[in-house]
């Protein structure tokens, strides 16, 4: 079951295990600059408002009802960031436009663990792009469908989907309530009528700068996951026009610039967690432009993406505060 709290997508499955219960929430954060230097996490400020798509059904294309889900509303050229939220493990499939976020692969519903298409969280507390290379990611950019720039439109060749698409499967039971029993600290991890607009309309995520993150590696057996029992939610993207049009609420003023937040003193993050491994990364992710690089190539000045120098870098995670021996 997926429920809408709180601009929360919170999935249960209280057939596998009353504690079997996740959130996820779209975090707004600043667009870091797409110079192809890496760069540590920037904040979140704030979640993304969500709406259901049935209460809007009215006002939207028939390919959207029929997805059903939920709306978000976007910013061209604006970022997000994915935030997980469970004490129960779960393994997590994120796509953009179909396009797996792990591994540059069209969507499936079937998990697969070579190679590894999904999260497991509450070891990934968090995903702010798709995994080009191990301990890097490029961070998720909101980009008109039909101009080249979405990693579906790279990968695929198409322009058909756009949105993201998340799919989670719970821990069977036996073996959560195993692992309670022999690791109780693993209790938390850390941290059609007329329509608006047409389905050409739609928004979906481009690859953006690069960032210093890594996607961890599934440490359980495979076994463990519940394929049995799955929920998937397609989360539709709007432009601050559409969404005023469709739900008649005002978008939240635009994030600030990089630049500004930086030169304003405020913190980025590292996060740091010694106790897993990351994944490589996807050739076919690493291998698509950025948006930066896309906006170059067809004879345009990218806008806004100023090289900045964060100074005020903040550790997190569970190896943060890890008091190191040293040589003496």
């Amino acid at each position: 079951m997926i429920e809408l709290k709180h601009d929360e997508l919170v999935f249960s499955f209280p057939e596998v295990h009353d504690d079997a219960i996740c959130s996820i929430d779209f975090q707004r954060t600043l667009r870091i600059p797409d110079d192809n230097r890496s760069y540590p996490l920037p904040p979140g400020l704030g979640r993304f408002p969500m709406e259901h798509t049935d209460d809007h059904s009215d006002s939207l294309p028939v390919k959207w009802k029929e997805h059903g889900g939920v709306l978000l509303p976007m910013y061209q050229a604006e970022a997000l960031w994915i935030n997980f939220n469970s004490d129960y493990p779960f393994a997590v499939k994120i796509a953009t436009g179909k396009i797996n976020a792990v591994t540059g692969k069209e969507w499936s519903n079937k998990l697969t663990r070579n190679p590894q298409d999904y999260l497991v969280i509450p070891d990934q507390p968090w995903l702010d792009g798709y995994c080009v290379q191990k301990g890097l990611i490029r961070q998720f950019v909101a980009m008109p469908l039909g101009e080249g720039y979405t990693a579906e439109e790279q990968i695929s060749g198409k322009a058909e989907h756009g949105g993201l698409q998340i799919i989670v499967y719970p821990m069977k039971r036996k073996h959560y309530e195993l692992m309670q029993r022999e690791e109780s600290r693993m209790a938390d991890s850390v941290l059609c009528q007329m329509k608006v607009f047409e389905d050409s309309d739609a928004m979906g995520l481009a690859p953006g700068g690069l960032m210093r993150q890594e996607i961890y590696e599934d440490e359980h057996d495979f076994n463990v996951w519940d394929t049995e029992n799955s929920s998937r939610c397609f989360v539709h993207i709007l432009n601050s026009k559409q969404w005023k049009a469709v739900t008649g609420n005002e978008v939240p003023g635009e994030p600030p610039g990089s630049k500004e937040y930086t030169e304003a003193g405020l913190p980025w993050f590292e996060y740091y967690d010694d106790h897993h491994q990351a994944l490589t990364g996807a050739k076919t992710l690493a291998g698509m432009d950025s948006v930066a690089a896309k906006t170059i190539k067809q004879g345009k000045q990218p806008k806004d993406n100023d090289q900045v120098s964060p100074e005020n870098v903040s550790a997190v995670g569970p190896s943060a505060n890890q008091v190191k021996e040293g040589k003496w």
